[in-house]
């Protein structure tokens, strides 16, 4: 890993609204999810190619598809070439949450995440509505919803390859690496077809676009005494019943498949140290060789202090401290590169390990948590650009975006209703320009796109947004 300089910062003390519990919550019943923030601090892309699709205000959001009813979305990968799999250095990767259904999907597990029955006002879970303008009628599921022209507002669901293939094509068209497909390890018991069908839909999609694609374990909700056999036996699942590392588009690092795992030592979360320590023993020497991986494990912002799970933590090939809601502005962000990004950067040199620093855009609970509405500004994307351009000019060789498509948490960073003239008429929901700044909706892609070309050092390293909205 290499080291540019780390810079000090004179700011004390973090500011701004910051999340004020765990942001990883768990499901009513058997899946946890959403991700937790610091256990103990907080307790919580180039040109636009596709603007014209996503950026009119008040147009239909349910017209312009460029992906045919037979779900072929056009594979050519010449626009942002075919990512190199064999690595995560020098990579933007996003977490794919995937988590959401809706009744009549084929799933049968009716509706997930959007809501706890057919969404309305006073059911929802997410606070930001996607753009999908690009969908097709048959990607989209009725709700109780409906736009200003009288249209009904449908939803999307994950399970469908058509609408999971157009999210990757966007990878693909804003310079997007891939992404870490949130596997919860509760569903993965229980739900096991869904989310096998999910990282199908991603796998399919990545060999098609070019993208690289890895599996991330999240242990909330997991049963204490079986986390570690439940962990084993669906890795064993995945690369035998379902040969995901056989994929030339599943992400290598150190010459292994990358299996990362979040949540060992947060807050609310099961397992002991030594359970991390077995595990990670298994993945790295005692499985038989085709289930043997390089370990990322995400982790609480604190873990360099939390001496109990010293070892363990230190015993993963990559650390990938969890930071969303922690830090709320600028100078919070600031404050965070000096108190803990610099300084896991310096011992994860030490330790001869990786470091994959996590950025996210903003945050909203409202109708999740009953929170305020945009609890922590977007503010036109300059938060979110302040923590990539931290990160690179820290030193940092990888990045991990929070998240691809997390609506719940307002983390979203794909395609989502840039003013009220785009979402429906009843429901309260949070739009781009709730900052009073309108943006297109495809903008945070831009953005993560040019975050990928500074890492790279493809155009200056620059505290200033390099592009135009």
């Amino acid at each position: 890993m290499l080291l540019f300089g780390l810079p000090s910062c004179s700011h004390e003390e973090e500011s701004g609204p910051q999340v004020d519990e765990d942001t990883r919550h768990l499901d009513s019943t058997y899946d946890s999810e959403t991700q937790n923030g610091d256990g103990s601090d907080v307790d919580t892309v180039s040109d636009s190619p596709g603007l014209d699709t996503g950026s009119d205000a008040g147009s239909d959001p349910s017209s312009d598809s460029d992906v045919d009813s037979d779900s072929n979305v056009d594979s050519d990968t010449d626009d942002a070439g075919e990512v190199d799999a064999t690595t995560l250095q020098g990579k933007v990767m996003a977490g794919y949450q995937g988590w959401f259904a809706a009744e009549g999907d084929g799933s049968g597990w009716g509706w997930r995440h959007w809501a706890s029955s057919k969404p309305a006002p006073d059911n929802i879970s997410f606070d930001m509505w996607p753009d999908l303008r690009e969908c097709d009628d048959d990607e989209l599921f009725e709700t109780h919803f409906q736009y200003a022209d009288g249209t009904n507002a449908g939803l999307y669901s994950a399970y469908t390859p058509k609408t999971v293939a157009r999210h990757v094509k966007w990878m693909q068209d804003y310079g997007i690496d891939g992404v870490f497909v949130q596997r919860f390890i509760g569903e993965a018991v229980h739900r096991t077809e869904f989310r096998d069908r999910v990282l199908d839909n991603v796998r399919v999609a990545s060999e098609n676009y070019g993208r690289v694609f890895a599996n991330m374990y999240d242990i909330s909700g997991g049963n204490d005494d079986t986390l570690v056999e439940d962990i084993k036996n669906d890795w064993m699942h995945l690369v035998d019943d379902e040969g995901i590392t056989e994929s030339d588009r599943y992400l290598k690092h150190n010459g292994r498949p990358v299996l990362a795992i979040w949540g060992f030592g947060s807050s609310g979360r099961p397992g002991t140290p030594a359970q991390a320590l077995e595990l990670v023993a298994w993945l790295h020497e005692e499985a038989p060789e085709r289930y043997r991986a390089t370990v990322m494990g995400g982790v609480p912002r604190s873990w360099r202090t939390q001496d109990e799970w010293a070892q363990a933590f230190r015993s993963f090939d990559i650390v990938s401290p969890w930071s969303v809601g922690s830090y709320g502005d600028d100078d919070g962000a600031d404050n965070h590169r000096a108190k803990h990004l610099e300084p896991d950067l310096e011992e994860a040199i030490v330790l001869g390990i990786d470091y994959l620093p996590v950025i996210f855009p903003g945050f909203s609970w409202y109708n999740l948590k009953g929170n305020d509405l945009n609890q922590i500004p977007r503010r036109g994307g300059r938060f979110f650009w302040r923590q990539a351009y931290n990160a690179v000019d820290a030193g940092c060789e990888m990045i991990y975006v929070a998240m691809f498509d997390e609506v719940d948490e307002s983390t979203a960073i794909f395609k989502t209703t840039e003013n009220q003239s785009q979402v429906p008429t009843t429901g309260t929901f949070l739009t781009l320009d709730a900052d009073g700044e309108a943006v297109p909706s495809d903008w945070y892609l831009r953005l993560t796109g040019e975050a990928t070309k500074m890492l790279r050092q493809e155009i200056p390293v620059s505290s200033a947004i390099p592009i135009e909205k």
